[in-house]
C-alpha cells in the first residue's frame, strides 16, 4: 500500500519576492520581475534582460559564516528551505533525523565559480584557484547545504534534469515517502546562472528572447514569442506522510496524488513534436491518482515562450486530456518571473498549492494574441477565480526529460 503524501511547508526566493508571502502577493498583483541585466555588463550581448532576484541578503536568512561557503544557488535553496521548514512547524528534536531527507536539484550549479576560477588560472596560474572551488560549484551542494542547515540525515540526493529538475526532485521525494523511505522530505529546485557564461550560452542556442521590453519578452503561447527570459531563484516545499503530519497537528496545504516522468528519446533541445512524451507524463500522473481528464481544473504549463515548447506542450495537453483540454484553464508562471531552469518546477509547485488554497489562477502576463495552433485557454487578459480541486504542473527539460505532478485539494 502506497502511503499518502501531503504538503505542509512552502518556501520561495523569486524575481518578484523573496518569501512565499511576497511572491504570492506579486503574483496576485500581476507583477513582472523582468528587467535590464544588472549582475554584469551585458551591453555587448544579444540579450539585455533577465529576471533577477532583488534585495536578497544571505546573512539575513542564514548563518553568515555558512553563507560565505555557498554560491548563490545554494544560498537561495537554504533560504527557501528554511522558510518552508519553519512554515511546516517541524521540531527536529522530536523527529528521527534519519526519517527526514532532502532532494533539491539545480540544473547547472555555479557557473560563476567556474568563471572566476578559470580567470584566475589564466591570469595567475592554477595554484591561485579557490580551495573551495569544487564544493562551491557542484549542483548537489544545494541539497547538501540544506541537509546540514536543517539537520536532516535521511535520503539526501539531487536530480539534475535541466529544466525538469525541480519537478523531478519533488516527484522523487513523493515516491520516497509513499514507499516508506522517509516521513518528511524537503524538496524542490534552485538556480542562479545570470552571468556571462549563462546568458551567452543560452543566447548562442537562440533560446532566449531578444526583446528589450520586459512586458513583451516572456509571452508564452503568444504568436510573437521569440524565446525565454533567464530567471533565478528557488522553490522548496516540505512533503510529509499524511498520518505523520496529522499526529503532530500540522496544517495541510494540499495532497500530492500523482507523478509521471518520461523521456522523449527524440532531440537534445526540442520536445517531441507531437507532444506524446510530455502527454504520457500527464497520463501517468492521472492514472496513478485515478483522476479523469475532465476532473483537471488547472494546468501550470512549462510554458517557456519558445516557439517549439509552447506549440508542442499544447499538443501534449490535447494528447493527455483529449476533449477535456478545451475546458481546462492553463497558465505560465514564467510570464511573470522568467524561466528559473532547475528551480522552475519548485516555484511553480508553490503557485499550484496557493492556487488550490485561494481558488485563484493567475493571468499569463504579457500574452496578448495566441498562436493559431496554441488554441487552448491560457488565462490571457485576466486571472481566473474558480474552485481548484485538481492541478497538473508540467516541466520539460533539455534532453527530452518530461515531468508532471498532480496535486489535489486536501479533504482529510
Amino acid at each position: 500500500m502506497k502511503r499518502r503524501v501531503v504538503v505542509t511547508g512552502l518556501g520561495a526566493v523569486t524575481p518578484i519576492g523573496n518569501t512565499v508571502e511576497e511572491f504570492w502577493s506579486g503574483i496576485r498583483a500581476g507583477k513582472v520581475g523582468i528587467g535590464p541585466i544588472t549582475k554584469f555588463d551585458a551591453s555587448e550581448y544579444k540579450v539585455q534582460i533577465a529576471a533577477e532576484v532583488k534585495d536578497f541578503v544571505a546573512k539575513e536568512r542564514m548563518d553568515f559564516k555558512a553563507a560565505k561557503r555557498m554560491e548563490l544557488f545554494s544560498q537561495y535553496a537554504v533560504a527557501a528551505a528554511k522558510e518552508a521548514f519553519t512554515d511546516a512547524g517541524i521540531d527536529m528534536e522530536k523527529e528521527d533525523a534519519y526519517r527526514a531527507g532532502v532532494i533539491v536539484g539545480s540544473g547547472i550549479g555555479s557557473l560563476q565559480t567556474v568563471e572566476k576560477n578559470y580567470t584566475k588560472i589564466v591570469e595567475k596560474g592554477p595554484s591561485r584557484v579557490n580551495p573551495l572551488m569544487v564544493p562551491l560549484m557542484i549542483s548537489n551542494m544545494a541539497a547538501g547545504n540544506v541537509s546540514i542547515q536543517l539537520g536532516l540525515k535521511g535520503k539526501c540526493t539531487n536530480v539534475v534534469t535541466a529544466c525538469a529538475s525541480g519537478t523531478n526532485c519533488i516527484g522523487d521525494a513523493f515516491r520516497a515517502i509513499q514507499y516508506d523511505d522517509a516521513d518528511i522530505m524537503v524538496a524542490g529546485g534552485t538556480e542562479s546562472c545570470i552571468c556571462p557564461t549563462g546568458v551567452a550560452g543560452f543566447a548562442g542556442l537562440t533560446a532566449l528572447s531578444t526583446s528589450t521590453d520586459p512586458r513583451r519578452a516572456s509571452i508564452p503561447f503568444d504568436k510573437e514569442r521569440d524565446g525565454f527570459v533567464l530567471g533565478e531563484g528557488a522553490g522548496i516545499v516540505v512533503l510529509e506522510e499524511l498520518e505523520h503530519a496529522k499526529a503532530r497537528g500540522a496544517k495541510i496545504y494540499a495532497e500530492v496524488v500523482g507523478y509521471g516522468a518520461t523521456g522523449d528519446a527524440y532531440h537534445i533541445t526540442s520536445p517531441q513534436e507531437d507532444g506524446e512524451g510530455a502527454g504520457m507524463a500527464m497520463k501517468i500522473a492521472m492514472k496513478e491518482a485515478d483522476v479523469a481528464p475532465e476532473q483537471i481544473d488547472y494546468i501550470n504549463a512549462h510554458g517557456t515562450s519558445t516557439h517549439h515548447n509552447d506549440l508542442f506542450e499544447t499538443r501534449a495537453i490535447k494528447y493527455a486530456l483529449g476533449d477535456a483540454a478545451k475546458d481546462v484553464v492553463i497558465n505560465s508562471t514564467k510570464s511573470m518571473i522568467g524561466h528559473l531552469l532547475g528551480a522552475a518546477g519548485g516555484v511553480e509547485f508553490v503557485v499550484c498549492v496557493k492556487s488550490i488554497l485561494d481558488g485563484y489562477i493567475h493571468q499569463t502576463m504579457g500574452t496578448v494574441e495566441t498562436d493559431e495552433e496554441c488554441d487552448l485557454n491560457y488565462a490571457v487578459g485576466a486571472p481566473v477565480e474558480k474552485e481548484v480541486n485538481y492541478v497538473l504542473t508540467n516541466s520539460l527539460g533539455f534532453g527530452g526529460h518530461n515531468a508532471t505532478l498532480l496535486l489535489k485539494k486536501y479533504e482529510g
